[in-house]
């Protein structure tokens, strides 16, 4: 079964064949706000999200992953309040909403608002906050520091690993 081409679809999503490191750069130099909405608790690790970060774009997320570690309420934006309902379709009915009242009043809106210079003021404020308080924390540095402490090490049978002294 193609999706893709039917209605609604049709024109709508595309497939990128042999999808790889420079062709993911090129999209990402061309984002604004970057959409992450699995359903929690299925959110990997978030790298996408911390990888566009370091480009000046802003996250819009679900509270899962990173996020509910990073978000601060200025840095990026929220859909939700990272709650879950028994029914994923009911969570996702919420998710939806949110995520159309968040574009509809928030970022969009946001995203328009320009100075005589044509300069979007507060989003450009909103993004250098998060390259402030996000580049930082999230970088490859504390991934590998992680993967270590928490998993690699205690595989092995490690019982205690201070990646502090390395």
């Amino acid at each position: 079964m193609n999706v893709a081409s039917e209605e609604p679809f049709r024109g709508r999503i595309v497939f990128l064949e042999d999808h790889d490191m420079n062709v993911g750069r090129h999209l990402v130099q061309g984002v604004d706000v970057w959409l992450n909405n699995p359903r929690r608790p299925m959110e990997a690790s978030g790298t996408s999200g911390q990888k566009v970060l370091l480009n000046g774009i802003l996250n819009l997320s679900i509270l899962d992953g990173w996020w509910p570690e990073a978000y601060d309420g200025l840095n990026g934006f929220a859909i939700g309040d990272g709650g879950n309902h028994i029914d994923p379709t009911v969570q996702d009915d919420r998710d939806r909403e949110i995520l159309f009242r968040l574009l509809e009043n928030d970022i969009v809106p946001l995203y328009y608002d320009r100075n005589e210079a044509g300069v979007p003021q507060r989003w450009v404020q909103r993004m250098k906050r998060a390259i402030r308080t996000l580049g930082w924390r999230f970088n490859t540095d504390r991934m590998v520091m992680n993967y270590a402490e928490e998993a690699y090490v205690p595989a092995a049978g490690a019982a205690v690993c201070d990646t502090r002294k390395w």
